[in-house]
């Protein structure tokens, strides 16, 4: 059980980030502040104790040192996992705990942060839906490979920096729609690198304070500076992203059939016959 939080009622996200958010939500990444500073939920041992309570499942981590590209997860380093975060200026590794709402001080935490931005994200692209937290430590210089993530996030930098590069979201060059489709019936997140894709990227550095909006599916890989830093990701999905993954979802199964099917577009009209379709075909045991 972790320490009751201390958050307070005081805004979090200024009325010029909320602002920006506004004005570039859902599609465009874009920097935002934060004042959530040193928060007790965010200190070493508390992220430590948390993590030691956390089901297996929820725990990733591994040497902190990876290739910007790499094939399937990296093995875990073998130091326990409340080591791994309290000595992590020295265990040279990378770590996230995932679904941190499983606690209820975290909990707390999230729906207070995600209620800031709510009414913008409902009106915008429905029902907020599925909302989690992720909370990531990482020892200087780690770097977490090109991949993408399922949800709209916002990652909070709360202590240490590093740089997030991220490219189109939607866009195949970047994530081959295949991968996308086997993405969403089961297989990995983890991207093929090649150095010629750093031309299209757009490098955002972090410093505590501030925070970078991650579009749907937008493909990302982030180094991390210097010093050790711990970051927070509050996500949700909404109709439109689950649209987007069923639709996906149906093209691999077209696939599947021999076809060759158009990728599906970034917003859920567009999406519709092919999210029934997916849909239609789980209830009937295609997929």
């Amino acid at each position: 059980m972790s320490a009751p939080s201390s958050f307070q009622s005081a805004a979090v996200f200024s009325e010029q980030s909320r602002a920006t958010f506004t004005a570039n939500y859902p599609e465009v990444p874009h920097k935002l502040s934060h004042a959530l500073g040193a928060h007790p939920l965010m200190e070493l041992e508390a992220l430590a104790v948390l993590a030691e309570g956390l089901p297996q499942a929820s725990i990733e981590y591994n040497a902190g040192n990876q290739p910007i590209g790499i094939e399937g997860k990296p093995a875990p380093t073998g130091i326990p996992i409340g080591e791994t975060i309290r000595n992590i200026e020295t265990t040279n590794s990378w770590a996230v705990l995932k679904n941190i709402e499983q606690d209820p001080a975290y909990a707390a935490l999230l729906a207070d942060l995600l209620s800031e931005i709510r009414p913008v994200i409902e009106a915008k692209t429905g029902r907020m839906l599925k909302t989690q937290g992720f909370i990531f430590v990482t020892s200087a210089g780690g770097v977490t490979p090109y991949h993408f993530d399922p949800e709209h996030n916002i990652l909070m930098q709360v202590r240490g920096t590093k740089v997030m590069t991220q490219f189109p979201a939607g866009d195949p060059i970047y994530a081959p729609d295949t991968v996308h489709e086997t993405y969403h019936t089961g297989g990995g997140r983890e991207l093929k690198w090649r150095d010629e894709l750093l031309a299209g990227g757009q490098a955002f550095a972090l410093e505590p304070g501030e925070a970078i909006f991650v579009p749907v599916m937008a493909p990302h890989f982030v180094r991390n500076g210097t010093a050790p830093s711990v970051s927070l990701s509050i996500t949700w999905r909404s109709e439109w992203s689950f649209a987007e993954a069923d639709a996906r979802a149906f093209n691999g199964l077209l696939r599947k059939w021999g076809l060759n099917p158009k990728p599906p577009g970034r917003w859920p009209a567009t999406n519709r016959a092919k999210t029934l379709g997916w849909r239609l075909a789980r209830r009937l045991r295609l997929g």
